[in-house]
């Protein structure tokens, strides 16, 4: 396995890689979910690449950037041992040299959801996505479905800049009380971290609803917020959707493909989930 940390030398070895190349983007501080991403991309693609980058451009005033939890040596045991071919641990600098002034931003889909709360988030998410698919140029690029909106943005962004590359999404992997498996769950108190498995009972409460029937956006998305709201240790909920899988806009009536997805405060930590209307999630 081999570390990397320049733009050139990563650019140079994906050149000269097997093909086909996968591409597994993270942030580090690995778990479970990121690891079955690099497994799903293990097992489709002759040479794998990750990569390792606190992104900062997608981070707004007052979130955790600073705090967000980091273990460079840990994630690169990880990846050795899952097989990982080529790993991009670039610092700030290399991927925001002194002068640079191009955003890629992907208009509506950002705006929506996390972008009304998080302003500017899904620039720094698309600009450095763009970033790294031009220099890995992988024929298969892999991404989790618990950022639900971030995999509708990147597939967006592929297709519009025709960019040729397959974005594959992997289903959410969980604990085993269906908590969506994050890095910032580690900030979660004992306390909190009990109360967090409310998010996923909810969503699968109006996943069963839909199952059975139920296709009103408002009921649905209601039933969402009775369901949290009865958590005494869940404070803001910054928003319930039901939206179109792709285009994210608000459903009055919830026909698939869509996606019910939530976001709230537990103490001081935001969490975000989502599962998908006629899917397994």
């Amino acid at each position: 396995m081999r570390v990397l940390d320049t733009v050139d030398a990563m650019a140079e070895a994906c050149r000269s890689a097997q093909r086909p190349l996968g591409l597994v983007p993270t942030m580090g501080y690995l778990h479970q979910g990121h690891l079955a991403l690099v497994r799903r991309a293990r097992g489709e693609n002759a040479a794998l690449a990750v990569s390792i980058f606190v992104n900062p451009t997608q981070f707004g005033p007052g979130e955790d950037l600073p705090t967000y939890p980091r273990d460079m040596d840990r994630d690169l045991a990880l990846l050795k041992k899952e097989g990982a071919d080529l790993v991009f641990a670039p610092s700030v600098g290399e991927m925001y040299p002194q002068g640079m002034n191009t955003w890629v931003e992907v208009q509506g889909l950002s705006q929506r959801l996390e972008g009304e709360y998080r302003p500017g988030h899904f620039r720094g998410v698309a600009t450095v996505v763009a970033k790294l698919l031009n220099i890995v140029r992988p024929d298969r690029a892999y991404f989790g479905q618990k950022d639900g909106q971030q995999t509708a943005v990147v597939k967006r962004l592929v297709k519009d800049l025709n960019m040729g590359v397959d974005v594959v999404v992997v289903p959410t992997v969980r604990e085993a009380d269906g908590l969506a498996m994050s890095s910032r769950n580690v900030h979660l108190s004992e306390e909190e971290r009990r109360a967090a498995s409310v998010l996923y009972h909810a969503l699968r409460g109006a996943k069963r609803l839909w199952e059975g029937g139920q296709h009103d956006g408002e009921m649905l998305r209601g039933a969402v917020r009775r369901v949290l709201e009865k958590e005494p240790l869940v404070g803001k909920i910054d928003y319930v959707s039901v939206a179109d899988l792709a285009t994210l806009e608000e459903l009055d009536t919830a026909t698939i493909p869509a996606m019910v997805s939530v976001a709230a405060w537990l103490g001081k930590t935001r969490l975000i989930d989502n599962v998908v209307l006629g899917a397994d999630s």
